[in-house]
């Protein structure tokens, strides 16, 4: 912590004014990156002690943070949370943030929802010569430990790949998913 202390101490002397701390030390030698997702452990106290040592510093956490209500109870103490492979793995995840964290009244997407509203964007992006894999592969996680996620990442996953392949991929796979709910 000595060490963490005197590098953040620099840092705000010369201006910095937000700070964000990842809670797990990485090791750069003996340990492959999967290792490095769980070895050594989440030190979460570390991060909240140097917010108490840095009052003034707006600090964000990030790391291992998975649920809304894991990111509540870090912003209760803390200034920010950031999110790494739950946002890929899980990006429905952010579905009711706004009404829990900021809290909006604006209703929760449904995901169907989400699949239509995105077409024009994956359109737009197809026209600009963007490969439909390249989008949709942000959305591969969308169903997550839904019914028909299988099925929908399979469907997306083998057909966004296809040479012209196109917009209508998205309700294609769409249906499928209801098919399996």
């Amino acid at each position: 912590y000595e060490h963490l202390y005197v590098l953040i101490a620099r840092v705000a002397e010369a201006g910095c004014r937000v700070v964000i701390i990842h809670a797990r030390k990485a090791w750069l030698q003996g340990l492959s990156p999967k290792q490095n997702r769980e070895i050594p452990p989440l030190r979460y106290d570390v991060v909240r002690r140097l917010k108490s040592d840095f009052p003034r510093l707006d600090v964000i956490v990030n790391g291992g943070i998975k649920t809304l209500a894991e990111m509540e109870t870090h912003l209760a103490c803390l200034d920010g949370v950031m999110i790494g492979r739950e946002a890929c793995s899980n990006p429905y995840l952010f579905a009711d943030v706004d009404r829990r964290i900021f809290e909006s009244a604006a209703p929760i997407p449904a995901r169907d929802d989400i699949i239509r509203a995105c077409a024009p964007y994956v359109a737009t992006q197809l026209a600009e010569g963007v490969p439909l894999a390249r989008v949709t592969r942000h959305l591969l996680g969308l169903y997550q430990g839904q019914p028909g996620a299988r099925r929908w990442r399979r469907y997306l996953s083998e057909r966004a790949s296809q040479p012209d392949s196109g917009v209508e991929i998205l309700s294609e796979a769409l249906q499928n998913v209801l098919q399996a709910a």
